[in-house]
């Protein structure tokens, strides 16, 4: 009888039946207030019924028209549609699968653009598990562990960690900006780098969010020398942290931008956004997939987009990520257990430390553990899987958040004793 690779470690213990909004129903009836959305898929919630709907009338028109062969009205109303939510400029789109592809993508993109070698990444960073991808991804080396070689010309420089290195936010940001300098001088020069990648805020690395000095400075380098600035919104896009853009909160101006996970509600999907200047120094034939831009996903992100729009999720996002913050510090503000607390919109990480600093990854994990028991479905991340985090979909209400809360405030207690 066939099984699951052993490998694939489940995070929770859950059967899911069927999925409603912010809830999961488990085989044995239970429900589960799901604070992981797919790890921030599910932005709508679960089966929302605009989206649903959408899905089920485009199955029953097209299910799959590869578009390189065929074109077909749900993905060229959707590109329509993105065009009015993209950042100025950026107005050119291609569709891919996942967030791996549209990585890859982005990267193709700038060097044959550039015509040079090597990208920077930043350290904790998370871009995918792809060849290429994982080799641009530094928060944790089961990303990339155990297939190497990997792909060259990647270079990594500081992200503004102020929590793990111990300083202010100031302090952090100058020493990021400094060290980036200094790999142009002794790794790559200015001349040969073709793309900064960086993530708004570090997903899997930890939820610390980046700051407006931070990417000012990498705007004015990457103008400087002809670098592009490429900004991985695939975690942090689509209203998930109280903007449509994740980027919005600095005021950072992006040359690419990379889109998926809540772009259609659950469907694979994603995408990368240019301007069409820039997309069209792409060489011929070096985009295009077989499943890439499909009818029935492309579908859902429509109504998805509808659904966000008309329910304002990204003023709910920003609304309910306050109370969430300010109730997760609140929590770490009774324990010595939590070092940090730190989030943007609906992104909440809570960093669990020893007494003495270190990464706490067993209290962390017990905590995670814990929080299932209790019917709060969490996940952990950060390099020393100590974080754990906070994703709830974007229509969460405000009695949901104080929910979850309570839960929390009983599993911090518990696993703190």
């Amino acid at each position: 009888m066939a099984q699951l690779s052993p490998i694939l470690k489940q995070a929770t213990p859950v059967v899911v039946e069927h999925g409603e909004g912010a809830y999961l129903f488990d085989t044995d009836g239970r429900r589960h207030l799901d604070f992981t959305a797919g790890i921030g898929v599910t932005s709508t919630g679960h089966c929302h019924p605009r989206v649903v709907r959408a899905a089920q009338e485009q199955v029953g028109k097209l299910i799959h028209g590869q578009y390189t062969t065929v074109m077909h009205r749900p993905l060229l109303e959707l590109t329509q549609r993105l065009g009015e939510v993209l950042p100025r400029g950026l107005d050119s789109l291609f569709f891919a699968n996942s967030g791996s592809e549209a990585v890859e993508a982005a990267l193709r993109l700038t060097r044959q653009a550039t015509g040079r070698p090597n990208i920077v990444v930043f350290q904790g960073g998370f871009h995918g598990r792809t060849v290429a991808a994982a080799s641009m991804t530094t928060s944790g080396t089961r990303f990339g562990a155990g297939f190497s070689p990997l792909m060259s010309g990647v270079h990594v420089a500081p992200f503004p960690y102020a929590y793990h290195y111990g300083w202010d936010e100031k302090t952090a940001t100058d020493f990021a900006l400094r060290e980036l300098d200094y790999l142009f001088a002794t790794q790559t020069s200015p001349k040969e780098t073709a793309a900064f990648f960086v993530e708004p805020m570090l997903g899997e690395g930890g939820y610390v969010p980046a700051n407006t000095e931070f990417l000012a400075g990498l705007r004015q380098r990457a103008d400087e020398h002809g670098i592009l600035l490429v900004l991985d919104e695939i975690q942090t896009g689509f209203g998930r942290t109280g903007r449509f853009w994740g980027h919005q909160h600095f005021d950072v101006r992006p040359d690419v931008v990379l889109i998926a996970k809540g772009l259609a509600s659950g469907f694979p999907l994603s995408g990368i956004a240019a301007s069409e200047e820039l997309m069209g120094k792409a060489w011929p034939g070096s985009q295009g997939g077989t499943y890439g831009g499909n009818a029935v996903a492309c579908a859902a992100a429509l109504a998805t987009l509808d659904v966000i729009q008309e329910e304002r999720l990204v003023d709910n996002a920003a609304e309910r990520g306050r109370q969430l913050l300010e109730g997760a510090r609140a929590i770490a503000g009774k324990t010595q257990a939590i070092g940090d607390v730190r989030g943007l919109g609906l992104l909440v990480g809570s960093e669990f430390t020893t007494a003495d600093g270190k990464p706490d990854n067993a209290t962390a994990q017990a905590a995670q553990k814990a929080a299932a028991e209790r019917g709060l479905l969490l996940l952990t991340c950060g390099a020393f899987m100590n974080v754990v985090r906070m994703i709830p979909p974007l229509v969460v209400t405000s009695e949901q958040i104080e929910q979850a809360l309570e839960i929390w405030t009983d599993v911090v207690t518990s696993v703190s004793k």
